[in-house]
């Protein structure tokens, strides 16, 4: 007989919310039915982030901590599309743009949703998503990232602000 131990099951869980968490995102409504969106989970942590903080800031570095904590990270991105909707003038944004960005938004709370379903803590990040999206790890145009931990306290919590 073999017995899983705790860190174990917490790890192929927490993997498992993440494909989840994809699938959520994949099939979650979109702006004309135009599938913009593109999906990734990471197992390994990021560790460019680190560098990153000179130029972007050191939230870079506190969320690289965040990442390098977490058992995984899905990626949320999209890839902006003429979904052929026309900009009313006098209307500050090109919506097409806007109805894009929309889709990735509706996709991370679809993904969210799903980790909070399932007792994942997680938290949206736009610097770990950036990350990403400069090391090449998926083809998108705009990118997320949501890191999981599953632990007797959230990770994503009391975190200190950053300029």
């Amino acid at each position: 007989m073999v017995v899983e131990g705790r860190e174990e099951v917490v790890k192929e869980s927490v993997v498992q919310v993440a494909r989840l968490m994809a699938l959520s995102a994949i099939t979650a409504p979109k702006a004309r039915g135009v599938d913009n969106v593109v999906v990734g989970v990471l197992k390994d942590r990021a560790e460019a982030m680190e560098k990153m903080a000179e130029q972007m800031g050191d939230f870079f570095k506190r969320d690289a901590d965040n990442i390098r904590r977490s058992t995984a990270v899905v990626l949320i991105g999209c890839k902006i599309k003429n979904i052929d909707v026309k900009t009313s003038p006098g209307y500050p944004y090109d919506l097409n743009f806007v109805l894009n960005i929309l889709n990735l938004g509706i996709a991370v709370g679809s993904a969210a949703k799903t980790a909070s379903l399932h007792n994942v803590d997680n938290r949206v990040m736009f610097s770990a998503g950036f990350a990403a999206q400069m090391l090449k790890l998926i083809d998108a145009d705009v990118v997320l990232a949501i890191p999981l931990s599953a632990m007797s306290k959230s990770i994503y919590f009391d975190r200190p602000t950053m300029k």
